[in-house]
């Protein structure tokens, strides 16, 4: 059997992706893929496809499309599989299963996570080589050329570092283990698949992909980006940023993250917190990328919004409330105006449906619940700051990253005081509450910079990503705890826990000769 059709080039539904929104040019539907790629203006709709196929919810399974809305749907899912974020109601069972460990079993069937996951990030990466390849013949300004082919690269660049993430361990460690098949030229249904290619191959094509990337958006080169959406060079060095991170090369993840503050963005301030901050606003100072949500593309069901926040009456998080771990919140100081703004604190009498319950969240809240809209933030400036931390801290440049974190901070806690805390870059991981930061608070310098990584970025980042990424296993089992599922019988402190990585797909190895599913599937833990 021929490739699977997730790895078709999907030609008439980026262009149908591409109709009608901010991101327009003009109806595509009945163009070919000639005509699509010859010229930069026609090929910049398949670019906004795919940008579009990110945020909008589409048939990336067969069922469950209410957890299925792109990016933000599998942040939500890689937040829930840690220790910092609980659901706590089962409701419909979105997301629920996520958080209680039950979707790897999903993948004998065309529903869930496996292979949503996986045949999302496969058709972002099946129409950026399309894009790719059709560099030479393609006609237009070179700097809209190389604007375009830039973003392509990223866009491959982030899929394969989101692929390679989810189906296997981290970097560090597992370089030789099995990792994801690689594609660079375009598919179409006479190709054939390929196997798993090493984690450290998988690594090698997206250092090659965001390298490429950077060059292409270098501004001496490429035309301005014109819609918050679009990856420009500042967000490329934010992948590379990230990318980096994961492979613990501290300078190059160092460099990156300050470059891409350089673009324009700036923190927000305490008084931008006072005031109400909610996490929706894709033209805020402090976004590097974000997308914005029209009315046309509002749906409560299918909606981060609708998922989180439990203020809107009769959305489904009104009944499968997400709260913060009662530890993290306690992590705070009452000064800290994140603490005050963004979550509630234990309340005396707990209502069964909506946003009056112990730390329930509130940093994410529709812009216009009327008309459900929210913009979605995929990162921000702040993620940058904290990655510099981290990398300085790592590097024993302890003075450098003590000023970067206490910048962030004056701007959140005014009393924040961590002239105690020893200059070290090891985490403090044998205490009784569990394998990170212990119950009386960070020790070291890197402990308090992943707490306030954890603490700012919460629901933003996949908390599961950096647990894998640090090897450090969780406990939802610390004292007070108020999560509703526990994993008493889920060996979460082992660092590469087994059920960390997520199953690959049946559809794969039935359409994939060169995947054997005796031998290529992830394993289970022994549970």
């Amino acid at each position: 059997m021929k490739i699977h059709k997730i790895l078709i080039l999907l030609i008439f539904s980026v262009a149908i992706f591409s109709c009608q929104d901010e991101l327009d040019t003009n109806p595509t539907d009945s163009t070919s893929g000639d005509v699509l790629f010859s010229d930069v203006e026609k090929a910049n709709v398949a670019l906004n496809g795919i940008y579009r196929a990110m945020y909008v919810a589409e048939e990336w399974s067969e069922d469950w499309a209410d957890e299925e809305f792109g990016t933000m749907a599998f942040i939500l899912a890689y937040n829930l599989m840690g220790e910092d974020m609980t659901q706590n109601e089962g409701g419909n069972g979105w997301f629920w299963y996520d958080y209680v460990y039950n979707v790897k079993s999903d993948y004998t069937h065309k529903s869930g996570r496996p292979y949503s996951v996986w045949f999302f990030y496969y058709t972002i990466i099946s129409n950026a080589n399309a894009i790719i390849a059709s560099e030479e013949g393609m006609t237009g300004a070179p700097s809209e050329i190389s604007s375009l082919m830039g973003q392509a690269y990223a866009l491959r660049a982030y899929a394969y570092f989101n692929l390679i993430r989810f189906y296997q361990q981290t970097y560090v460690g597992n370089e030789n283990a099995p990792g994801v098949p690689i594609y660079t030229e375009p598919t179409t249904n006479v190709s054939e698949g390929k196997p798993r290619g090493t984690v450290a191959d998988v690594y090698t094509q997206i250092d090659a992909d965001i390298e490429q990337a950077l060059q292409l958006l270098n501004p001496e080169v490429a035309a301005p980006r014109n819609h918050h959406s679009h990856i420009d060079y500042y967000v490329a060095n934010g992948i590379k940023a990230n990318i980096a991170l994961e492979k613990n090369d501290w300078p190059s993840a160092e460099t990156a993250a300050d470059i891409a503050m350089s673009g324009g963005t700036s923190m927000l301030s305490l008084d931008d917190l006072d005031k109400g901050f909610a996490f929706n606003d894709a033209n805020a100072g402090t976004v590097l990328w974000g997308v914005q949500i029209i009315s046309e593309q509002a749906d409560a069901t299918e909606s981060f919004f609708g998922h989180i926040d439990a203020s809107v009456d009769g959305n489904y998080a009104e009944t499968a409330r997400k709260c913060i771990s009662s530890w993290l919140y306690n992590q705070m100081s009452d000064n800290d105006v994140r603490k005050n703004r963004w979550w509630h604190g234990p309340l005396e009498v707990d209502v069964e449906i909506g946003p009056e319950l112990s730390y329930n969240q509130f940093k994410f809240q529709f812009s216009d619940p009327t008309n459900n809209l929210g913009d979605y933030i995929f990162m921000r400036h702040e993620e940058m700051m904290l990655i510099k931390a981290e990398a300085m801290c790592m590097q024993a440049k302890y003075s450098q990253a003590r000023t970067v974190l206490e910048e962030l901070m004056a701007e959140r806690d005014p009393g924040y005081d961590i002239s105690s805390l020893t200059d070290a870059n090891t985490l403090t991981t044998d205490d009784s509450n569990g394998p990170t930061t212990p119950a009386g608070g960070s020790e070291t310098l890197l402990d308090e910079i992943i707490l306030q990584r954890r603490i700012e970025l919460w629901g933003e980042v996949g908390r599961i990503l950096d647990i894998k990424r640090l090897k450090t296993g969780f406990s939802r089992n610390f004292d007070g705890s108020n999560h509703p599922d526990r994993l008493l019988t889920r060996n979460t402190l082992d660092p590469e826990y087994p059920d960390f990585v997520m199953s690959i797909p049946q559809s794969e190895f039935d359409g994939n000769k060169s995947m054997d599913e005796s031998t290529d599937q992830n394993p289970w833990a022994d549970n």
